[in-house]
Formats: C-alpha cells, structure tokens, sequence
C-alpha cells in the first residue's frame, strides 16, 4: 500500500497510528477475555482501549471526506460517487466476507448457525436486524458503522456543495453543520439508544468522531489558502507539540476509565456516562491524531517515528489485523487451554497478536493487494469502450 495521501499532501503518521489502533482493539478485546477489566484502574483502562475504533473513525472522516472538500474549496465537481464505492469496496469486502465465513464455519461457538445468521453476518446488516453478532464476529460492528459512513458520505458532500458551497468555498458553514452532527450524535445516545437495540452501535452515535476527521480535512485545505496559517496558528503550534498532544490525551484517557465514562463491563449507560464517553473519545482521538495531519511530516523526530517503516507496515495490514483477530484468540486460547475470564492476559496477548500478525501479512499480500488492483477496472473499461467508439466513429466517417 502506498502513502495515505490527499491530492496535495502525504500523511505517512496516519498509516502508524492505524496500526497502534489496531493493536489496540486487540489489546481491549484479550484483556475481557482474560478477566483483565476489574483489575483496579489498570484493569479499566484495558477496557477503554476501544478507543482504537475512535481512531479508525476520525481517519475516515478526514482521508475520505479531503478529496470532496477539496473539489469544493477549488470549485471543481465532486469525485464520481460509482468509482468511490468500487474503491471502498474492493478494500472492504473480500477480506470481510472471508473472515465471515471462516468465523462461522470454524468456530464451535457458532455450530448450528441458521441460514439467516450467514446472510445477515456476510452482508453487515445484524446490527440492524437482531442487533447480535456470532462469536469471532462481535467486533464487526464497527466495521457495519465505518460501511453506513462511507454509504452516508456523498450524499453529505453533495448537501455541503449544494447548500452551503454553493457561491463559493464555505469553511465557516462546514463547521457549523460538523457541529450540528455532534449535537445529532448527542441527541441519537440520550433519546434513540437507550430504546432500541444496537441503535448505540450505529453511525448516528459516532458522527462526533467522523466529525473530527471532516474538520480537519477542512482545516488542512484552509492553511494553504492565503492568511490560512495565520487564522489556524493555535491548531498548527498544537500540531507541532506532539508531546503536548499526547500528554493531553493520556489525561483524558485516564478520565475516561473511570466511571465518568461509564461501566467497565457491558452494563448498559447511563445518558451522561454515553455522552460522555463519546465526547472524551472524540477529543482524545482528535489530538492524537492533529500531529500527523497538521504537523510537520518531516523532519522531526516526532515524525521520524511516526514515519517509521515497520510501523507504517503495520498499519499496511491493520485491516486484516482487526478482522483475524478474534478468530485467532478464540483459536489460541483453546490451544493453550486458557479459559475465558481465567487470566493469563500477556501470554494469550503475546500469542494472538503474533499469529494475527502473520495471517494479516498473508491477507494483506493474497486478498487485499490484489483486490485493489481492480479499483481501476472500471475506468480502463470505460476508456476501452470509448476508443472503440472514437474508431468506429472514424471509419464510418
């Protein structure tokens, strides 16, 4: 794969901090398995590792909302809604499907799986049916919600261009509706979730973390425009103060382990433990993510490390790293015979990010290099019926 990129720009930080929450996902999801999260604040912060999907979800929002922003500022047209699903999804489904398959064929948890079960699993729609995932799948919600973004994306950038861009490049009318998506988040967790199962999981209840990707794509357009600088000094003097940054959010982190945001466990919520976490979860992930997309890319150790070969290779494959994952700890710890809420945590950690490691590197190279080898397909067939047309035109001339 190569640099994550925006028309202009490389963002090679934002490749590593997709691996770190890949990791991270893991990490949360081996700490419940072995009984982790009611071990004292360390324990707890264990179980805010989830966090590592706020991250998934801001990097959406800004590399997949840049491009149409962009088109925008420059007053150009959008960017073809068809080649943008192709592309998403050839990147999502072929790894997708086969982690599916391979959860409910494989795992004895999931023996006597119904017809309906495969269809809603392979088509991400459980969420919204039953609001029930099958073992080895139960982090696939996220996936669900990323998807119901990528689906809700283009008709938002249409209403942006539409309504707020139409007589020209609008960042201050961007902002405003980003808010009002953050107050439609709010509104969703206290007066819709509570009432309706699964309805915490879908994309109105995450639309603060998408947010922040949008805003940020739009301040990254906005600083290169004349006096941009100047207007986002605070964001740009933040950005290159990475320690800053995460010092910041460690704080908050550690905030939101506490009951403020709400039960370690899978108790249901409170509103303002919801709320709350959600929100921390915005902020924490905007500032960890502000000096990789704001800062300097080059040049600094920060960005060094950031742009560290390894690391960037982890996040490469961070896509097979989040869907294998479960699969393998449930594999593993069958093999070890470590039962579930038993302990054991470092050695079952150790052991199920290694083999998820390995099997991601091999998704990475048969399934998702390959398949995003098509993503131009339709674009070559097209040229070719064009040419074809363009001689046969000419000879009938």
């Amino acid at each position: 794969m190569t640099e994550l990129t925006t028309d202009h720009e490389t963002y090679p930080g934002l490749d590593s901090l997709r691996g770190i929450a890949a990791i991270m996902v893991v990490g949360t999801h081996v700490a419940f398995w072995a009984g982790h999260y009611t071990h004292g604040i360390l324990g707890a912060m264990t179980s805010r590792l989830d966090l590592g999907v706020a991250f998934f979800f801001v990097l959406s929002g800004f590399l997949l909302g840049h491009p149409f922003l962009l088109a925008m500022a420059e007053q150009r047209q959008l960017p073809a809604t068809g080649r943008y699903l192709w592309k998403r999804a050839l990147r999502i489904v072929p790894l997708a499907v086969i982690v599916t398959v391979a959860a409910l064929a494989l795992l004895d948890d999931n023996a006597g799986a119904t017809l309906g079960t495969w269809v809603r699993n392979l088509t991400l729609t459980a969420l919204y049916i039953d609001g029930t995932l099958p073992a080895g799948l139960t982090h696939m919600w996220s996936l669900a919600t990323e998807i119901a973004f990528y689906l809700v994306l283009p008709i938002l950038m249409w209403a942006f261009a539409r309504l707020l861009c139409r007589r020209g490049w609008n960042p201050r009318g961007i902002y405003l509706a980003l808010a009002a998506l953050c107050v439609v988040n709010v509104v969703w967790l206290v007066e819709v979730a509570p009432h309706r199962i699964g309805a915490g999981q879908w994309l109105p209840a995450y639309l603060s973390w998408f947010s922040v990707g949008l805003a940020y794509a739009v301040m990254t357009i906005e600083r290169r425009r004349p006096g941009g600088r100047d207007r986002y000094q605070f964001w740009t003097t933040l950005a290159a103060m990475p320690g800053t940054c995460w010092v910041l959010a460690l704080a908050l982190f550690a905030i939101a382990a506490t009951p403020i945001g709400g039960p370690i466990l899978l108790q249901a919520p409170t509103h303002t433990e919801a709320v709350s976490k959600n929100l921390l979860y915005a902020v924490i992930a905007g500032l960890i993510v502000l000096p990789s997309v704001l800062g300097p890319t080059t040049g600094t150790r920060y960005a060094r490390l950031m742009g560290n070969r390894v690391l960037r290779h982890v996040g490469h494959i961070s896509y097979g790293i989040f869907c294998l994952h479960l699969i393998v700890l449930h594999a593993v710890s069958s093999q070890l015979d470590l039962p579930v809420f038993q302990g054991n945590g470092w050695q079952l950690f150790g052991a199920t990010l290694a083999v998820t490691l390995v099997l991601s590197e091999i998704a990475y190279r048969v399934v998702e290099r390959p398949s995003m080898r098509l993503k131009n397909l339709r674009i070559s067939r097209s040229k070719t019926h064009a040419a074809a047309a363009a001689t046969d035109a000419t000879t009938h001339h």
